[in-house]
């Protein structure tokens, strides 16, 4: 596995949409299928970017790992600025902080190897915690959905 940069994020505004889910009860393929014909109704878009956004509702999340624990997911595309908001979707404003940035290349429904890596034993053999702030995964120009070439990064909270 490769070893993450470690990055400061600055704050980040986002519009898109949010759903409760759980890994048991993932709702996350619906959420997309109702944001993407959408996300050309987002005005000042930052770029064509992607955030897969995941709110947990602790730090111990991994640790005590529960498939039907129920935490915030959105899709979402950085703005650079928030004048209105398209019907039926909403603002996140990821704040300012440091992340370890997982490059990941592949299937996203195969990378449960690289979530085990980074929360079994990146974070606990490192210098760092997990802090309490939005977990993400960025899709940009080379991501493909699920082809074996996808790359996307994961952005994992840290202090």
């Amino acid at each position: 596995m490769i070893a993450p940069r470690i990055q400061t994020l600055p704050p980040t505004l986002l519009v898109g949409k949010k759903s409760i889910t759980s890994f048991a009860d993932n709702n996350t393929f619906d959420l997309w299928q109702s944001f993407s014909p959408r996300k050309k109704e987002i005005k000042h878009s930052l770029n064509d970017d992607l955030y897969s956004v995941e709110i947990y509702p602790n730090t111990s999340f991994f640790q005590n790992f529960n498939p039907t624990q129920a935490f915030e997911k959105w899709v979402a595309i950085a703005v650079l600025e928030i004048d209105e908001i398209p019907k039926g979707m909403q603002s996140l404003t990821i704040p300012e902080g440091l992340y370890a940035v997982f490059p990941y290349q592949g299937k996203p429904s195969e990378a449960m190897e690289t979530f085990r890596y980074i929360y079994s034993d990146w974070l606990p053999n490192s210098e760092y915690e997990m802090d309490d702030r939005p977990y993400f995964a960025l899709m940009g120009a080379k991501y493909k959905g699920e082809h074996p070439e996808s790359e996307e990064e994961f952005w994992v909270p840290i202090k």
